[in-house]
């Protein structure tokens, strides 16, 4: 990040960018939670996004055009993935149900489904 920075304030405003950033993806379902589950809190996604905004309009004028090109990539990337969220809750949530209902077949095969493959000409012997 030496390289990146002019500063040791500018990097450090960046590590603050990068925080609320990653609270934003973490509530998205983006990034795994400490014991690697996935989770969707989107109030929060929404509140950390808000957050970057109200640093992008605060800054505005007070960063190099590199360091404002970075504040708005961030900002409208993040903005992007929150529109594309439910979708990708939905299909982590219908994933979960059918791993459930694959691992309930296997703990309990009794229960489970059944498929007969049986031909009417077994039955007759």
């Amino acid at each position: 990040m030496a390289n990146t920075f002019k500063d040791e304030e500018t990097e450090q405003f960046f590590q603050l960018v990068h925080m609320f950033q990653r609270s934003a993806l973490l509530h998205m379902g983006l990034l795994p939670d400490q014991e690697g589950n996935m989770m969707f809190n989107l109030g929060e996604a929404k509140a950390a996004i808000d957050l970057l905004r109200m640093l992008q309009s605060k800054t505005k004028g007070n960063l190099s055009d590199h360091e404002e090109r970075m504040m708005k990539g961030i900002v409208s990337e993040l903005q992007l993935q929150f529109l594309k969220a439910p979708t990708r809750r939905r299909e982590a949530e219908s994933d979960a149900a059918q791993s459930e209902t694959i691992r309930e077949a296997f703990e309990n095969p009794q229960s489970g489904p059944v498929e007969d493959l049986s031909t009417p000409e077994d039955s007759e012997e």
